[in-house]
């Protein structure tokens, strides 16, 4: 838990740092404008910002979950799939407001107070897209932000689960994009 106002000072803050990429692992369903604004500002100084779509089996097209449906245009938006390519049955969804999906069921990651175990969330598929993201920057570091997302959005894998249910239809593949 925290304040709107706190996650749009460390948007602002890196933003000020000139990173490329951030990776954004929380949900809400107030719009707020300062939060709006400040995610348009990474975008004018070319930063992607990558949004877990949120875990409430959930149409964000119609019940929006922010910041990832927020109509920003530097915003990845993710959905979770299960190991088997499958739309996680926890994950929210959006034809227009969910950009493409990535693994997020049954992620080894560390857990708090030390350790490893799995976790499930669109908190766990964000940042592989968001890691696909840096990685490619530094792969072909002429590519702007936008360059970045359109590769990242162009080379999905079609999953038919996805189709109608994101943008692109499709789940992350960093090798595609990497080619």
């Amino acid at each position: 838990n925290g304040f709107e106002s706190d996650g749009a000072e460390a948007i602002a803050y890196a933003t000020d740092l000139g990173v490329t990429v951030t990776s954004n692992s929380y949900t809400g369903t107030s719009y707020t404008q300062t939060m709006k604004d400040v995610i348009d500002e990474a975008d004018a100084a070319g930063i992607l910002f990558v949004a877990a779509a949120g875990n409430n089996t959930s149409n964000i097209d119609n019940s929006p979950e922010y910041p990832a449906a927020y109509d920003s245009a530097n915003i990845l938006s993710v959905a979770a799939t299960t190991r088997t390519d499958g739309l996680a049955s926890f994950s929210n969804y959006g034809a227009t407001s969910v950009d493409l999906a990535a693994p997020g069921y049954e992620i080894y990651s560390t857990i708090h107070n030390g350790g490893y175990g799995y976790k499930n969330g669109t908190s766990m598929a964000a940042p592989h897209v968001a890691g696909a993201c840096a990685l490619l920057k530094s792969y072909k570091p002429d590519l702007s932000h936008m360059q970045v997302r359109e590769l990242i959005l162009s080379t999905t894998n079609p999953l038919p689960e996805m189709s109608g249910k994101s943008v692109t239809g499709g789940r992350l593949n960093l090798y595609n994009a990497m080619l």
